[in-house]
């Protein structure tokens, strides 16, 4: 049976992560606050944040810039877009 949280992205109780998906203190504060589907969303963010803005996950500057966007993402909801991003029209 799966684990569940209440996810605080989502503000709904939703299936938890399986495990610990961050190292340190943030990595358990996502693990008991953050679901599957949020997780997955925040992945998808990070992925076009780095591909758009050309960013090294090596880069300690660049990493700095993704945790940072990972609070916001995860539990302030404002997180930052890529320069010029257009969301796609909805059909």
């Amino acid at each position: 049976m799966p684990r569940s949280v209440f996810c605080q992205y989502e503000q709904r109780e939703t299936d938890g992560l399986d495990f610990v998906p961050y190292p340190g203190e943030l990595g358990q504060r996502i693990f008991a606050n953050i679901g599957k589907p949020a997780w997955a969303a925040w992945l998808a963010h990070q992925t076009m944040l780095i591909n758009e803005n050309r960013l090294s996950p090596r880069d300690p500057k660049h990493r700095a810039f993704l945790e940072e966007e990972l609070v916001k993402y995860l539990f302030s909801g404002g997180a930052e877009k890529p320069a010029g991003y257009v969301a796609p029209e909805a059909n």
